[in-house]
């Protein structure tokens, strides 16, 4: 444990901050899910509304600095066009 009293606040404000990212990040992961559980089921428009819903998510997590604009490219592109080719 640090001996300076502006550190031991630093970890203190640390050790919160990192359980708010686990909370979103764990989010993202539940909606990712969905997604993918609806596509696996072969239902398209419950696809399309988890998909529009975990979009949603993924851009406030973009504006958050939580996770990088490719990475929500690469799953907003992925999802989407799983979706769109589904029969």
């Amino acid at each position: 444990m640090a001996n300076i009293k502006s550190s031991k606040k630093r970890i203190l404000k640390t050790i919160k901050q990192r359980k708010h990212n686990m909370s979103y990040r764990s989010m993202l992961k539940t909606f990712i899910k969905k997604v993918k559980q609806n596509i696996l089921d072969k239902n398209k428009d419950l696809s399309f509304l988890s998909f529009q819903k975990m979009q949603s998510i993924i851009d406030k997590q973009v504006n958050k600095g939580l996770i990088h604009k490719n990475k929500a490219a690469r799953y907003k592109s992925k999802f989407y066009m799983k979706i769109k080719n589904m029969n």
